[in-house]
């Protein structure tokens, strides 16, 4: 067996998410008690008493706590991964189970992350949307064709995260989630746009998804570039094991470094079947998903379905996967 940890992004918290591990687990009541934040963080995970989990603030740190802790319970039972990767958000969980920074800073920069990227958001009108059966390229020439239609009919049209992101008009692949389910994002005008193409072009459905800003556009630029000074104040170790990483959909390259890839996945596409593929041609043949939910293990399933995966988002999925793996584990060491 190889194994690798991947990690859930934003869309998949939930009021209550954790309660149960935290009573149970005492490595991951451990690692919350241990998170000192600027709100009450286990009260908002567990409770919500303020209705704000899924506001992008709020949903960073939460998801990222709650990864540490599963990742700390992994750890303490002697069950280490051989490859981590994560989804937008989850990328950071990855490498803080690869040992880059530690739980603290993880949900510190998250928290911080989260913060820029609401302000990045305000004041455009943005659209999110899941287009469903149609293939990569289809869909690329259906976001260039708008493009060129925008700027052809002189309207201020954004193509790249160098150019100003002020009220310009904007259409792009902002996730591409497994063959045949990619999200479009931008704004309204540009996406309605190109939903109406890629209907043409074949697409079975286009979904609008509930979101509160057109993440992983250029729009994101300014978090972008809080997020690069930030950066420059933080120690970053060596990873432990590789991570695959979403900007480039492969493990880090001869010169690439962690700071750069992260400033710009924030504005750019996540590339998560590519992260997949990657995955599974280095050999990763099991996928334990962390979060609360299972969305990225349908993901797998969707593009390298002979990968086998097991998800944690609760006490039953966590001790189903320690009544697995922790015997094989325990074996290899002894």
């Amino acid at each position: 067996m190889k194994l690798a940890f991947l990690f859930a992004g934003q869309g998949s918290q939930k009021k209550g998410m954790g309660a149960d591990l935290y009573q149970d687990f005492p490595a991951f009541q451990k690692t919350l008690d241990s998170l000192e934040l600027d709100f009450d963080l286990k009260q908002t995970m567990f409770e919500d008493p303020g209705n704000v989990i899924n506001q992008t603030r709020y949903t960073q740190p939460c998801m990222a706590a709650f990864a540490a802790g599963v990742t700390a319970v992994l750890r303490e039972a002697g069950i280490k991964p051989a490859m981590t990767a994560g989804l937008s958000l989850g990328e950071y969980s990855a490498l803080e189970a690869a040992g880059v920074f530690d739980a603290e800073t993880l949900v510190d920069l998250v928290n911080f992350r989260g913060k820029e990227i609401k302000k990045a958001a305000e004041g455009i009108e943005c659209r999110m949307s899941a287009v469903l059966g149609l293939d990569r390229e289809k869909l690329e020439q259906v976001c260039a064709e708008v493009m060129t239609e925008l700027q052809s009919g002189n309207i201020n049209a954004l193509s790249s995260v160098e150019k100003d992101t002020d009220k310009a008009e904007l259409v792009t692949i902002s996730n591409y989630n497994c063959p045949g389910q990619y999200v479009l994002g931008g704004s309204v005008r540009a996406v309605e746009l190109a939903e109406a193409k890629a209907k043409e072009a074949g697409a079975k459905r286009c979904m609008p998804l509930k979101v509160s800003g057109p993440f992983h556009t250029a729009y994101m630029k300014p978090a972008g570039d809080a997020l690069a000074a930030y950066f420059q104040k933080m120690t970053w170790n060596d990873m432990e094991m590789p991570v695959v990483f979403n900007l480039t959909g492969t493990i880090l390259q001869a010169g690439e470094t962690i700071p750069e890839l992260l400033e710009k996945q924030v504005q750019c596409s996540v590339r998560m079947e590519d992260c997949i593929k990657t995955l599974e041609a280095n050999g990763i043949d099991t996928i334990v998903e962390i979060g609360p939910g299972k969305a990225l293990s349908g993901f797998v399933k969707r593009t390298a379905p002979d990968i086998r995966c097991m998800a944690i988002e609760d006490t039953a999925g966590l001790q189903a996967v320690l009544d697995e793996l922790q015997p094989l584990f325990n074996k290899e060491e002894a």
